[in-house]
């Protein structure tokens, strides 16, 4: 009788089945160690994986930093290999230092920062990544800055929590102050009026009105890092903000500044977007797993793309995910196409 060490390896499923280069992804199956002393080889592409856990039915792996754009993942033991489907994100650029969401345009054109320390000037601190993901420097002199995001008119609306300011870049690269005196100014976002909402980290969601009036829209606990606020379907304001609790939450504050909390359970959440079908897409740790979480209007959650480091992430015209991220030494954007089995970020026929 052959034992299961002796077996070639077979691979069931891969969990999450997407990934950016240091994340940790699951692999279940069988025959995945040839033997008590003899661990698997696993690659993706040519990159060798890291083993954080080897059992016969599981392993544990961390996704190497040079796997990029691939889509499988090989495990190779004494007794035979056997391959998946794994698809790790698309590099884009590195050298970077995002702190929240990056913006998209209409164009697919990605913009995003290198932020730097609070106070720190840098030589550059805006860019522009086109749709051949050539990276641009913009020549827009704005001191930390934090939460991005377009207007109907692709003008370019930036925070900076050094001095509490919004600055407004226009297409054609004018750069002006739309609103000052908005604390340690972080996330921002767009409702369908053309109201701009503002996250002070310190405490207050501010409300800036199209004729630039600035209102106190709502207040929370205060985070140790940023705000970071997306609009659902539904034109309730959904806000993250990691503070020093190990169980935080997203918050869902209605349109007359209704604060609750909606759904806990979750370590550093920061950038959130929605998708397609109104799932809340959130960058943060829950139940040990770190990366994309996504929770459904019934606020059931599961984690679908595995990452660490993570500070932000929004959608293309075409649908897929842009992140930006802070692992290891260097802050880099990814790309990364959606086509997870059996939940297709496209909507419905009629």
């Amino acid at each position: 009788m052959t034992s299961q060490n002796s077996a070639p390896p077979a691979i069931l499923s891969v969990e999450p089945a997407f990934a950016l280069p240091g994340g940790q992804i699951t692999l279940h199956g069988s025959g995945l160690i040839g033997g008590l002393y003899d661990p698997p080889s696993v690659v993706f592409g040519e990159s060798l994986a890291n083993v954080v856990f080897a059992a016969p039915t599981r392993l544990v792996l961390q996704v190497p930093d040079g796997a990029s754009g691939y889509g499988e993942v090989t495990v190779a033991t004494a007794h035979g290999t056997v391959t998946a489907a794994a698809s790790i994100a698309t590099l884009l650029s590195e050298s970077l230092h995002p702190v929240a969401n990056p913006a998209v345009d209409e164009k697919s054109n990605i913009y995003t920062t290198f932020s730097g320390p609070r106070g720190q000037s840098v030589p550059t601190s805006l860019f522009r990544i086109d749709d051949e993901s050539t990276l641009h420097a913009i020549a827009a002199e704005v001191m930390n800055p934090t939460g991005l995001a377009l207007d109907a008119r692709s003008n370019l609306y930036i925070s900076s929590r050094h001095d509490g300011t919004v600055y407004r870049l226009s297409e054609h690269g004018g750069l002006t102050t739309y609103a000052e005196g908005l604390g340690v100014a972080t996330g921002l976002a767009f409702d369908e009026s053309g109201n701009l909402y503002v996250g002070d980290r310190s405490g207050t969601i501010f409300k800036v009105a199209p004729d630039r009036q600035i209102f106190v829209f709502a207040t929370l606990e205060p985070s140790v890092a940023a705000y970071h606020l997306a609009f659902s379907p539904n034109g309730n304001l959904y806000v993250t903000g990691p503070t020093t609790s190990s169980n935080d939450c997203i918050y869902e504050i209605t349109p007359d500044g209704m604060v609750k909390p909606w759904f806990s359970n979750l370590g550093r959440p920061q950038g959130l977007a929605f998708d397609l079908q109104g799932n809340v897409l959130v960058a943060a740790s829950w139940r040990g797993q770190r990366g994309v979480i996504r929770i459904t209007p019934e606020k059931k959650a599961d984690c679908i793309i595995a990452a660490v480091g993570l500070v932000g992430l929004a959608f293309d015209p075409n649908n897929a995910l842009v992140l930006t991220t802070n692992y290891g030494t260097s802050g880099a954007a990814f790309f990364l196409p959606w086509n997870i089995p059996g939940y297709i970020n496209t909507p419905e026929l009629p």
